[in-house]
C-alpha cells in the first residue's frame, strides 16, 4: 500500500491545477480538497486508523452534497451529467463524472465509492458493514436506473422543458431521499450495508469498465496463502482476493477499504 495515497493525491493536483489555470481558480480548490480527503484518508487506514474511510466519507459526502449540490446549485447525480452533457457543457457535474467515475477508476478502480460517495457516507453507518447473506442477482436493476437517468435528461433537453433549472435542483434533492431510503431499506432487508451500491446506483455502469484496468488494486501474494478466505468474508463487496486476474469474482467493485489487508494473518494481500 506503500505510495498509494500520494499517487492519488498527485493525481487530484495534477487535474486540479490544469483545470483551476486554464477554466476557473474554483477547480483549483475543489479538486486539491477532494484529493487532499481521499488521500489522506487512505493515509489513515493504512495507518489503521479505525474511522479514517468514515471522516473522509463525510468531509468529501458533506462538501458535495450540500456545499456543490444545495448551496451552489449543482446537479451531482447522474441526470445532472446528462443534462449538461446534452447541452454541451463541459464543467461542473460533467468534469466531476469524467474524472472520477469515468477515466478517473483506470487509476484508483472504485476508489471513489470507498471513500468519497454522499450516499455511502450514510450507508456506512448502518450496522452491517460485513455481509451476511450470500450476493443476489439482482444486479440488473443498476441499468434500468442508468437507462431511466439518461431518458429523463433526453426529455428536459429535447422538449426545453421551463425552470429547468429547478426541476435539476429539486431532482437531485428528491433524488437523493430516494437514494437513500432505498439504500437503507436494502442494507437492512439484504443485511448488507453496500446492497444498493451493488444493485441498484446508476453510477457503477461507468465505473465498471475502467475499474477492469485499475492501476492501484489489491493482489495477493499466493505463496503466502493459507486459503483460510478470511478476507472474502470481510469484503464488503464480495470481491474474490484470493485469486489476482482481472476477471476474478467481482473484480471490478473494490472500494480500496483494504479490510482483506488488515484481515489476512499471513500478509498476503498487498497493492
Amino acid at each position: 500500500m506503500r505510495g498509494i495515497y500520494f499517487i492519488i493525491w498527485l493525481f487530484f493536483i495534477i487535474i486540479a491545477l490544469s483545470l483551476g489555470l486554464t477554466i476557473h481558480l474554483f477547480y483549483l480548490f475543489n479538486f486539491t480538497y477532494i484529493g487532499t480527503c481521499v488521500a489522506g484518508g487512505i493515509f489513515l487506514k493504512t495507518r489503521k486508523f479505525k474511522y479514517a474511510r468514515l471522516i473522509v466519507l463525510f468531509a468529501v459526502g458533506l462538501y458535495m452534497f450540500g456545499y456543490l449540490g444545495i448551496i451552489s446549485n449543482e446537479n451531482m447525480q447522474i441526470e445532472g451529467f446528462w443534462i449538461l452533457l446534452f447541452n454541451g457543457v463541459f464543467y461542473a457535474s460533467v468534469l466531476h463524472y469524467l474524472i472520477a467515475k469515468i477515466f478517473g477508476p483506470v487509476l484508483f478502480g472504485r476508489g471513489w465509492c470507498g471513500y468519497a460517495c454522499w450516499t455511502a457516507m450514510i450507508l456506512e453507518l448502518l450496522p452491517y458493514k460485513i455481509p451476511q447473506d450470500p450476493r443476489k442477482h439482482i444486479g440488473y436493476i443498476r441499468y434500468i436506473v442508468f437507462i431511466g437517468s439518461l431518458i429523463f435528461g433526453a426529455i428536459l433537453f429535447s422538449k426545453q422543458v421551463p425552470y429547468k433549472g429547478n426541476i435539476m435542483f429539486w431532482s437531485f434533492i428528491l433524488g437523493n431521499i430516494l437514494y437513500y431510503a432505498t439504500g437503507i431499506a436494502l442494507a437492512f432487508v439484504f443485511k448488507d450495508n453496500r446492497a444498493f451500491c451493488k444493485y441498484i446506483c446508476p453510477i457503477t455502469v461507468f465505473l465498471k469498465p475502467a475499474s477492469y484496468f485499475a492501476l492501484l488494486r489489491i493482489k495477493i501474494n499466493t505463496d503466502k496463502c493459507i486459503s483460510c478466505n478470511r478476507c472474502k468474508k470481510v469484503c464488503p463487496m464480495n470481491v474474490d482476493m484470493t485469486n489476482n486476474a482481472r476477471t476474478r469474482l467481482n473484480g471490478t467493485e473494490c472500494i480500496l477499504c483494504f479490510n482483506c489487508i488488515d484481515e489476512c494473518p499471513q500478509k498476503a494481500l498487498h497493492n
